[in-house]
């Protein structure tokens, strides 16, 4: 499913315009996405949770030469899906 598929199965879920479930969309992005950058954790009781976990530098290797390169440290975003999603899932 791709961003326009989502918005036309909340429009429709929610008896909402296709122009007000994007601006819905958008702002749940732009605020999961600035809550992330302050370092917040996101939950979602039942669907999941999402947060910012420091992943540290590291050494690898590239493929086509074998040579030893140096993977820098950064963020990541992790989602733990919750109970209701994962057994909805399954």
């Amino acid at each position: 499913m791709n961003k326009a598929e989502l918005i036309d199965a909340m429009a429709s879920n929610a008896g909402l315009s296709k122009a007000d479930a994007k601006r819905a969309l958008d702002g749940f992005v732009d605020a999961t996405t600035a809550a992330l950058k302050k370092g917040d954790r996101i939950s979602l009781v039942g669907f999941g949770s999402f947060s910012v976990s420091n992943r540290a530098a590291r050494t690898g290797r590239n493929p086509q030469t074998g040579k030893e390169i140096k993977i820098a440290a950064k963020n990541v975003v992790r989602f733990k899906a919750g109970s209701e999603l994962s057994g909805k899932v399954n």
